[in-house]
């Protein structure tokens, strides 16, 4: 499988417009009008949090470039990763749901950009067009299969397949191989010990999947990698793919 990209089906339709974001590149010109002067450009730095469990959601994010992660905080201080959006979506979507607030944590995973709205305006936007409605469900809908369905990868798969499935499923997200990344972030992102990432990790360098230098990690061998991953990788990417 090749990294998704935001090429053909997933254009803008607008003509000489090249959004960056899949969910506004998939609106008509008449419904990104009701939005584009309420976007504002915003950098989005290496772990800087977006949301923390229980805050108001004041504004959603549409990533242009980098990943952000959704993680459930426990009692202990423990997280483990149950969403990521990229450039295939927003954050902040359960604002335009009943709450108003965020259940968990959301935090930046790769630094990039994004386009930033105050939840009331895009709220107002939403409630008007269907266009918007539509792309925005889409996202919902998204995001919990992927939340349900790595849910079911924690319990049922190896660590070695998730840590797999994790650096394939950033790389789509990115479009690049290289990504910046320690052990002790995959451990976080994964729910398990730095230890663990640590010989796993190890593991996929020396079989020349991997390389890992100065806190940069960088896939080697799509092939090699996806044939490892559990099947649960070939489902993200194939939603990805999927015209809006």
């Amino acid at each position: 499988m090749l990294p998704f990209k935001l090429t053909g089906a997933q254009m803008s339709p607008r003509s000489g417009t090249n959004l960056k974001n899949r969910l506004l590149a998939a609106l008509s010109q008449a419904d990104f009008d009701q939005l584009a002067s309420d976007l504002h450009p915003v950098s989005l730095s290496m772990r800087q949090v977006i949301y923390e469990p229980g805050a108001e959601i004041q504004h959603l994010y549409f990533i242009e470039e980098g990943v952000c992660s959704i993680l459930n905080l426990m009692a202990d201080g423990s997280t483990v990763e149950v969403g990521m959006i990229g450039n295939d979506g927003m954050i902040g979507f359960s604002a335009i749901l009943d709450s108003g607030h965020s259940d968990n944590q959301v935090i930046v995973q790769v630094p990039g950009t994004a386009q930033r709205i105050n939840t009331a305006q895009f709220r107002t936007a939403f409630n008007r067009s269907e266009g918007i409605r539509r792309v925005a469900h889409r996202c919902i809908g998204d995001a919990l299969m992927l939340s349900s369905q790595t849910a079911a990868c924690n319990r049922l798969h190896s660590m070695e397949q998730r840590l797999a499935r994790w650096l394939l499923m950033t790389c789509d997200r990115i479009q690049s191989d290289t990504m910046p990344m320690t052990h002790e972030f995959l451990a976080t992102m994964l729910g398990v010990r730095r230890s663990g990432v640590t010989l796993v990790a190890g593991d996929l360098q020396r079989s020349g999947l991997i390389s890992y230098h100065h806190g940069a990690m960088t896939v080697l061998n799509h092939e090699g990698l996806e044939a490892l991953a559990c099947e649960c990788y070939r489902l993200d990417h194939e939603r990805l793919i999927k015209p809006l």
